[in-house]
């Protein structure tokens, strides 16, 4: 078994961070829906702009708002404004095709690639 890269959102910008949060990442659904990426699934979040990475949980935001919130402890290392790639990972014992897709400045996605 090797684990693979199941799902990537792409260029997406934090729109919001509240430090008071107990910890997580939220997504808009629409986005987390065309990656597959479920409510509570762990996912490697890493800022394209100071190249910090963490993983925390994602949970929705209300669909089409294209709010992408950092929260809690992760506060810490990416802040709002800054652009981030967010993926998730399985375990299997052959080639998958992910789903990774690309959005725009306002995290409204742009295309699959």
């Amino acid at each position: 078994m090797r684990e693979m890269l199941k799902s990537k959102i792409h260029k997406a910008v934090v729109t919001s961070s509240n430090p008071g949060y107990e910890g997580s990442i939220g997504i808009d659904e629409n986005l987390m829906k065309k990656v597959d990426i479920l409510p509570d699934e762990k996912v490697l979040v890493i800022s394209n702009d100071t190249g910090e990475r963490l993983e925390t949980y994602a949970f929705y935001e209300d669909p089409g708002s294209g709010e992408i919130s950092i929260n809690g402890g992760a506060t810490r290392k990416i802040t709002e404004g800054e652009e981030i790639t967010i993926l998730s990972f399985r375990y299997s014992g052959e080639s998958l095709q992910s789903k990774k897709i690309l959005v725009n400045d306002s995290n409204q996605f742009v295309k699959f690639y």
